[in-house]
């Protein structure tokens, strides 16, 4: 299987996978999704209930109290902010105005000053100009929506000195579920879901980069107080417009939802994967998931 895959472009792969994925939903240009304070707001507050996730990020990166940290598509500072309270110096770059607004607001409220905000997409940075390299660390997030990927990771292994952390996914998302039976629907269109870490993997090998993997899966059942909220939250991204399409999401929604806690909660799931490598590293140690998987189009 390996030898039948060898030839195969695996950057062209997810490039013409990204590409697909943006065609059939417009909404899915990454920072755009976030410009609003709103929705970063949500997500801020959702990864905090979830904590223990983050901690366990932390936990599994190699740091030290005088490391210094890149975090690609940091978001509202879900890690860049507790990180820059055991790191040196934490760099974040960070496209979206309505995540940087709320990183800026939690960095004052937790007396946070170590941390350097850059506005720029990842493919438009660039490292000697608007980075302070080398790093320790470079990570990058469930941030990897890049359409040049191979580009991306080069472009990290010239920021870095020490680690690369990628964290990806491995198979069909909740939301490429759930747009997969909406998105007819919705746009008379088939929904077509972005690369996963099967591309990720070789297009990694093809670059002579061995990394360690693991696999986690991951509940994240989306809840709401209402299913007003559940609409104002879920519309945008569904790209419902319309009076009729808002009707048919509502309707999928009162389906999909359930009772939980005294409010609505959306069930979600998904397999989680995280890639990391020392710079020069070639041995590769694979934890949980069969390597043989990687070499097979989901």
């Amino acid at each position: 299987m390996i030898d039948s895959c060898k030839d195969l472009d695996w950057n062209e792969i997810w490039m013409s996978r990204m590409k697909g994925n943006r065609l059939s939903d417009r909404s899915r240009d990454c920072p755009s999704i976030w410009e609003s304070r709103e929705s970063a707001l949500r997500f801020w507050n959702l990864c905090q209930v979830n904590s223990h996730r983050t901690e366990a990020v932390i936990r599994g990166t190699d740091i030290t109290a005088d490391s210094r940290i890149l975090d690609i598509g940091s978001g509202p500072g879900t890690l860049a902010i507790p990180f820059a309270g055991r790191v040196r110096h934490v760099t974040a770059v960070e496209p979206a105005e309505g995540m940087r607004s709320v990183m800026w607001e939690k960095m004052a409220e937790r007396g946070v000053s170590n941390i350097d905000i850059v506005q720029k997409r990842w493919e438009d940075v660039d490292v000697q100009r608007d980075l302070e390299p080398p790093y320790d660390v470079v990570i990058a997030s469930f941030s990897l929506g890049m359409s040049d990927i191979r580009a991306a990771i080069e472009k990290m292994m010239q920021a870095s000195s020490g680690y690369v952390y990628l964290y990806h996914f491995a198979g069909p998302t909740s939301w490429d579920r759930q747009w997969h039976d909406l998105w007819p629907r919705l746009h008379g269109r088939e929904y077509q879901p972005g690369p996963k870490s099967d591309v990720l993997y070789n297009v990694l090998y093809q670059m002579g980069i061995y990394p360690n993997v693991s696999t986690f899966p991951l509940v994240h059942n989306q809840r709401y107080s209402n299913l007003e909220e559940a609409m104002r939250t879920l519309a945008p991204p569904a790209q419902a417009e319309t009076e009729e399409q808002k009707a048919i999401l509502r309707e999928y929604l009162r389906g999909a939802m359930f009772e939980e806690g005294g409010e609505l909660a959306l069930p979600g799931s998904s397999v989680r994967v995280k890639m990391w490598w020392a710079k020069g590293e070639r041995d590769v140690n694979i934890d949980v998931i069969s390597i043989s998987s990687f070499f097979f189009l989901s």
